[in-house]
């Protein structure tokens, strides 16, 4: 076993972990574990899942870091890699930091090309065969190796370990037995056979005290469950797959009438994205608070009956979990390229309003504000995330019931209609703000009926194409859209003073601009950053882009789609808005965040 002079201080509660391994192995158990013992120990933690998206056997990695200042972006520096996957073992050497630790299965028989890191070869299968499991079994406990070896060099509680596999074999004894019994014997032999110690150390700490474990895509679930969601129609697509999936595991809990045994919240497999949206719009029209959940090929195909719903004014809340484009693109990894799209969708003058959650808390709250906001305005909204929010487990603030009662806009039922002292047309704009009044079927007055219509019509929803008539509905439609700036959510904004600069960010790469905020101000380049929370932009971020003197604009796409949307609403400010994008399929990070808006300052 080659050895190097360790460290003398250990770099504590502060550094990143690299698992290269076999996709369909079992080591998203071990992963897990790992990450849950971390966050039971107080150790801020965040773990990404880079995995491919075909062909069961190819490499997969999965990322974590502890940070004791509690920063849960991707770090760019590795300081420990376990190898567990002959095919990555060269790459995954190659990653890591001058001194780091370099733990591998002792079966991969490859030359070692690196004499400045620390090198522990463990004896997987050995260790085992020593627990005797059913040998079906082998492969997947392999992986439980790995977290006893770096319980022991790190000094993760075991009995955190014994809490995380609890939790996620949902109490069932025998697979907790078995693994425990593997990291117990990888613990020993650990003990016995690593005699140096570790520049790399793991102590208690209270860095996640109030805070829970959960994906983007389980809130998401919930906050539309508990926002009033009552139908959802869905077709399977990484990543957004797990949303309306925790929508059917949560539905018998929370939407289940006790005396009856019948559910208030029906869900419907459709046989393709079309289908989906289809049956989510009849749904919304019909009165039911209504939801789709799908990703950009998914979307793509949604565009005709969504600009349907747009122009015939029925709500419903679209959720796109974004993975990388073009076409099948790649689709187990993260971007934000479906903004145009999103923004847009539709055949024609359309768009959308967008909710851009930052955070799996928002993704919650957002779950029940997009309902409200799609009765309100009667039109579709968006709520797009990525696949790093939606699928990763991501550390969260514990959800808040809605403060508001639900908020169905202006329905009118039939003491309404009895009492209306003015002839109500569908899409008659009485108050002026671009809202008409609707009724839903089950309304029983006489004059509550009306024809929808998706082609040209007048405010009686009278077939109609009089170009005149034509043009008021589109002016009309579009002071909703300028109402609808007053309603989304408000960005969050953080000011330095003296900051001449200014930061526009969104989504998943919140974690990695802030923490890149804190570098740059350690380098005394003071910005202030604006976390856009919606579109269409607000008029707090029409000031927080006059009132500087340059702004970037940044964003995990290749065009920059934010940035011309941006433009074409403030083109008087267009020469000081600046796109940096980054668009590799990875989550970005703090230190190209740094590097890029250095890079321009400098020019």
């Amino acid at each position: 076993m080659t050895k190097t002079k360790s460290a003398s201080e250990p770099a504590v509660n502060d550094f990143s972990i690299t698992v290269g391994t076999v996709n369909g192995s079992g080591s998203q158990t071990a992963n897990m574990a790992l990450v849950r013992a971390f966050f039971k120990m107080g150790i801020p933690v965040s773990g990404k899942n880079i995995f491919p998206s075909n062909i069961q056997g190819l490499p997969t990695w999965y990322s974590i870091r502890v940070s004791k200042d509690g920063y849960l972006a991707r770090s760019e520096t590795t300081e420990i890699v376990v190898a567990m996957n002959k095919d990555s073992f060269a790459e995954d050497l190659d990653k890591l930091v001058p001194g780091g630790i370099f733990l591998y299965a002792d079966d991969i028989r490859q030359d070692i090309t690196r004499d400045d890191v620390l090198l522990y070869p463990m004896p997987v299968k050995k260790l085992v065969r020593e627990v005797e499991p059913p040998r079906e079994l082998r492969d997947y406990l392999n992986n439980m190796v790995y977290v006893g070896v770096l319980a022991h060099l790190l000094g993760i509680e075991v009995e955190k370990l014994q809490q995380a596999l609890d939790f996620h074999f949902d109490g069932k004894q025998k697979p907790i037995d078995l693994n425990m019994a593997v990291i117990g014997k990888a613990v020993q032999w650990a003990a016995e056979n690593i005699d140096q110690a570790s520049p790399y150390r793991v102590e208690t700490m209270h860095g996640t005290e109030e805070y829970i474990m959960a994906t983007g895509n389980t809130a998401g679930a919930l906050g539309s469950i508990y926002g009033g969601l009552q139908f959802s129609a869905w077709y399977p697509i990484t990543p957004a797959t797990g949303l309306p999936e925790a929508v059917m595991k949560y539905r018998p809990i929370l939407q289940k009438d006790p005396e009856t045994g019948k559910y208030k919240l029906v869900v419907v497999q459709a046989e393709d994205e079309l289908a989906a949206v289809g049956m989510a719009i009849g749904a919304g029209w019909a009165g039911l608070r209504s939801m789709t959940a799908t990703s950009g090929p998914g979307l793509s195909l949604m565009a005709e009956y969504t600009s349907l719903a747009y122009y015939a004014e029925v709500p419903i809340v679209l959720w796109d979990v974004q993975r990388m484009g073009p076409s099948t693109g790649l689709p187990t990894r993260t971007s934000q390229g479906d903004i145009n799209l999103a923004h847009y969708l539709g055949q024609g003058d359309t768009q959308h309003p967008i909710l851009f959650p930052g955070s799996v808390t928002e993704c919650f709250e957002f779950g029940w504000k997009a309902l409200d906001l799609a009765e309100e305005l009667q039109t579709p909204i968006f709520v797009l995330i990525d696949l790093d929010l939606g699928m990763n487990q991501w550390m969260t603030r514990p959800f808040q019931y809605p403060d508001t009662p639900i908020k169905r806009g202006k329905i009118l039922w039939e003491d309404d209609l009895e009492n209306l002292d003015w002839e109500w047309g569908r899409y008659l704009d009485k108050d002026g703000d671009g809202v008409p009044y609707r009724t839903v079927p089950g309304n029983t007055h006489p004059k509550s009926a009306y024809f929808t219509r998706g082609t040209g019509h007048d405010e009686y929803a009278n077939y109609s194409e009089d170009p005149e008539t034509w043009d008021a509905n589109l002016k009309r439609l579009n002071r909703k859209f300028e109402l609808a700036r007053t309603m989304v959510p408000k960005p969050e904004i953080h000011l330095q003073e003296g900051a001449e600069i200014g930061i526009i960010a969104f989504g998943s790469t919140h974690p990695a601009v802030s923490e890149a905020c804190d570098y740059l101000t350690a380098d005394d380049v003071k910005v202030d950053y604006l976390r856009l929370r919606s579109l269409p932009i607000t008029s707090e971020v029409k000031a927080f882009i006059r009132e500087h003197d340059r702004i970037y604009v940044i964003e995990m796409n290749h065009s920059g789609q934010l940035h011309q949307i941006i433009t074409l609403d403030m083109s008087d400010q267009s020469a000081k808005l600046i796109s940096l994008t980054y668009n590799t399929g990875l989550q970005l990070t703090a230190d190209w965040v740094k590097n890029a808006i250095l890079a321009e300052e400098e020019k």
